[in-house]
């Protein structure tokens, strides 16, 4: 007879690494994170898991952004997987605390470099109107930059699990 262990983190990363092994997917860690709406209904929207340990489980991006403005709001969120390919879905509900600037640095870091110009040349979840001035502003960067430093309105959370 199989047994389920009963520490969550334990479970959650034998059944990640299970579904690593198993999926075709492009974005192996994508997940649903879900805020309490500025209208006060929710919101959710997909986003990359970084990291997970025993503290939470870790999401990045902008911080000036929709998402962004809802947690810090309320700090109360939820994220949901769907691994197709282990049958399995995964809920999570909790506190949502700020990373600090050593690891978003480090997250920041670990993008490529194109996903590292967009996050200086775009300002995510705005409303989206001269993609020509986009593009400019990417090239130059592009062109100019040989490091690209992280955007002061880019960071992360960890989402720590009730």
């Amino acid at each position: 007879m199989k047994t389920v262990n009963d520490n969550p983190f334990e479970l959650f990363e034998a059944w990640y690494k299970e579904y690593r092994q198993l999926t075709h997917s492009s974005l192996p860690a994508s997940c649903c994170l879900s805020t309490n709406g500025l209208d006060n209904y929710p919101n959710a929207r997909f986003v990359a898991l970084k990291h997970f340990d025993k503290q939470g489980f870790i999401v990045t991006g902008s911080i000036a952004s929709r998402k962004g403005v809802e947690i810090e709001r309320s700090q109360q969120v939820a994220l949901t997987f769907w691994w197709e390919e282990t049958g399995r879905q995964i809920r999570v509900q909790g506190d949502v605390e700020p990373i600090d600037d050593a690891e978003a640095d480090r997250f920041f870091a670990e993008r490529n470099r194109d996903s590292q110009i967009v996050s200086c040349v775009s300002k995510q979840g705005a409303l989206f109107v001269n993609s020509e001035s986009m593009i400019e502003a990417y090239e130059a960067l592009n062109v100019t930059t040989a490091l690209i430093q992280r955007p002061a309105d880019w960071s992360g959370y960890t989402i720590k699990p009730l």
